[in-house]
């Protein structure tokens, strides 16, 4: 009898390391994936980020160094660029959100009801994912253009001044980067808001509460989780995007946002510690920004 006990106190603790073990197999695929597609990738940036040019060198050429000015630098001298960037994505944060949450409120709760219209109206926000990035900010540059029959429309009514321009403004590249991302605010929103109790709704208006009261200390509570993470899905590729703001689609000269100088000092300039010093910048400030959100908004479980 004590020897069988003495067997069974030893096979027992045997058990969970088996688990841990075969835990960590299944876990170790995606630990190598996130080593070589993203630690490593950002190991590269910031090194490239504190090189130095090569003495004697021809341009593009660097040397591996500890050149922490690079930062100093690129602050210097694209600070009212990273302004703009975060700027024109908290314009269009906000109009998406204005636009996309009375959408996904109507999807989610009025048409809960009507199966084939919520699903027509689903397959309506994600139809735009069908079609390339790329194309549909085309499309709207040759819309928006001045020989455009909505510009000269607006023209001949006295809308616009005769010698006034839409695409390479500010207004035209918060407009494109709005609709661009726009289904990215939606469908969480839709989400959230497709599960709410409406019951909940109801008790509200027993309370003697009217409709606005209702909405302000009901639903909007309730949908935070889905506000929230339309808000971080719309904001943080649009302060990285690159193509409203170029000149090629619709922004100008003024408009230039950080992306579009990473690009031009990757690939024109071949200034690489400048553009990886900016790519830093732009992820910390992301970061931080992303962190004191979600902390101020009392939705630290989503992270």
């Amino acid at each position: 009898m004590a020897f069988a006990a003495f067997q069974t106190a030893e096979v027992v603790p045997q058990a969970p390391r088996k688990r841990s073990r075969i835990a960590l197999f299944l876990l170790l695929p995606g630990l190598l994936y996130l080593v070589l597609f993203f630690v490593t990738p950002l190991i590269s940036l910031l090194l490239t980020s504190l090189q130095a040019p090569t003495e004697f060198g021809d341009i593009g050429q660097y040397d591996y160094a500890f050149n922490w000015q690079n930062y100093v630098t690129v602050m210097s001298d694209y600070w009212p660029h990273i302004v703009r960037s975060f700027g024109y994505a908290l314009a269009a944060t906000v109009f998406a959100l204005i636009f996309s949450y009375p959408l996904a409120y109507f999807i989610g709760v009025k048409a809960r009801r009507r199966p084939m219209l919520q699903g027509l109206m689903l397959v309506l926000v994600i139809a735009p994912f069908f079609i390339s990035f790329l194309l549909r900010t085309l499309a709207w540059k040759q819309l928006l253009s001045d020989e455009s029959f909505i510009i000269t429309s607006l023209k001949a009514l006295s809308l616009m001044a005769p010698d006034a321009h839409f695409t390479g403004t500010p207004f035209a590249v918060i407009f494109g980067l709005t609709y661009n991302f726009i289904p990215f605010m939606t469908l969480p929103l839709y989400t959230t808001l497709e599960r709410l109790d409406l019951r909940y709704l109801e008790a509200g208006s027993d309370l003697y509460a009217n409709p606005f009261t209702v909405f302000r200390k009901v639903t909007i509570p309730l949908s935070m989780p889905g506000i929230v993470a339309g808000t971080l899905l719309t904001f943080i590729p649009a302060a990285g995007d690159y193509v409203n703001a170029s000149r090629d689609f619709l922004g100008g000269p003024d408009t230039q946002m950080m992306g579009n100088v990473i690009e031009a000092n990757f690939l024109v300039l071949l200034n690489y510690p400048a553009a990886a010093a900016l790519s830093i910048i732009l992820m910390a400030a992301i970061l931080v920004l992303v962190g004191v959100y979600v902390k101020r908004s009392g939705t630290e479980d989503l992270l």
